[in-house]
């Protein structure tokens, strides 16, 4: 069967690619259903894009890559798409939009938008051989039961990265790349909870507070969640895109806190009251209490001279932790790093080596902060691909 392009994989960037790149198009997947990460993104209602999506909210190896396809499909290109398919939405925090109802409805909307173009969608489908031709490429896929021969002129990959490997993900993109000799950056789990050994969180488990987390690189300001394996949160997993084995983070439990003026305050007032009774007032109680074993938090504050109640400001301001690693792919929301941008066009998205072979999405060295930035670069790069697809059609 002959196709003038072939989509690997029905998530985000694929399907947005499918519906833009006309002539005879499929878009093939081993999943039982298309978009199954979006399905479960965002609790159910899919953070689809951010408000302040720019090329600055992106890591990668080459900073500039990302610009051309996010400044010609833009954050407010996608939330008319939302619009124009009557779906209600909302703004959280920092600028991220939520389905009002559910994630499902995102799904349903690029499902309609691939048949609006009559691109093809085979599921239960998997890739067991790829070659390139004369004219593009040939490959053999098996689909219930039964082996096929595909060809195309033009193959995408769309296949994501390593992480959440219960999905589905295998790191396909990475294969097919080595097989055509396009660079590969180093991946690692990113968007991720950090784990701690010694299990010294676990009497936390479900403690939450706004935090302030840094390292050596860059610092957020967001909830902190501790967890019976270490900590999370959004501070917790925008970090963990920047941080490296080994190193130590340092995290503010007191960020927008006057707690300093707060507790000399209280001490000319209720100098009888116990100093972690009024830290308590301000902070979590489990977490006061667990503090303890750390801090000097004994005694009135009536017996807290200024020079103590300066480093115990300081110590809640300035917590100094080693994680052990993290919850690894298992978990991790996305791939940091990937296909080298080097290789490819950053208009068309296309291997400058392989003609007729496009890569974009997560599987592309280009990796967003949490908040729905990672689906605005799958909407700007499929929509980069499809649109340089279609142009070149004869």
């Amino acid at each position: 069967m002959r196709f003038d392009t072939i989509i690997l994989g029905a998530g985000a960037a694929g399907m947005m690619c499918a519906a833009h790149c006309g002539g005879r198009t499929l878009v093939i997947d081993h999943a039982r259903a298309p978009g199954e990460k979006i399905r479960i993104s965002g609790g159910g209602r899919c953070n689809f894009t951010n408000m302040y999506a720019e090329p600055a909210n992106f890591l990668s190896q080459n900073p500039h890559f990302c610009k051309s396809a996010l400044a010609r499909y833009t954050q407010w290109d996608f939330i008319d798409l939302v619009n124009r398919h009557d779906i209600a939405w909302h703004e959280k925090t920092l600028g991220q939009l939520f389905c009002d109802g559910s994630s499902k409805q995102v799904v349903a909307m690029l499902v309609a938008e691939m048949e609006r173009t009559g691109a093809q969608l085979w599921l239960h489908t998997a890739l067991k051989d790829l070659r390139k031709t004369e004219g593009g490429f040939a490959l053999e896929v098996e689909r219930e039961g039964q082996r096929q021969l595909l060809t195309c002129r033009a193959l995408v990959l769309a296949t994501g990265g390593k992480s959440i490997p219960k999905m589905g993900a295998t790191g396909l993109a990475y294969d097919i790349a080595r097989q055509f000799a396009l660079p590969i950056t180093e991946t690692r789990p990113a968007l991720v909870p950090f784990t701690f050994s010694d299990g010294r969180f676990k009497p936390l488990s479900g403690v939450s507070l706004p935090a302030r987390l840094s390292n050596a690189r860059t610092s957020f300001d967001e909830a902190l969640l501790f967890t019976h394996r270490g900590l999370s949160g959004p501070s917790v997993l925008q970090l963990s895109s920047y941080w490296r084995e080994g190193e130590e983070i340092t995290v503010n439990l007191i960020p927008d806190l006057p707690l300093l003026d707060t507790l000399r305050a209280q001490r000319q007032n209720s100098g009888r009251k116990a100093l972690s009774t009024e830290l308590a007032r301000h902070l979590p109680a489990r977490l006061v209490e667990a503090l303890k074993s750390e801090l000097p938090l004994d005694g009135n504050l009536a017996d807290q001279s200024d020079a103590k109640l300066e480093t115990l400001c300081a110590a809640l301001a300035n917590w100094r932790l080693t994680p052990s690693g993290t919850e690894g792919y298992r978990t991790a929301e996305v791939t940091l790093g990937g296909i080298d941008t080097d290789a490819l066009s950053s208009k068309t998205m296309e291997a400058k080596s392989v003609p007729g072979l496009y890569i974009i999405g997560e599987a592309v060295d280009v990796t967003g902060w949490l908040g729905g930035y990672n689906f605005q670069w799958a909407w700007s790069s499929g929509h980069a691909a499809g649109t340089a697809i279609a142009a070149r059609a004869p």
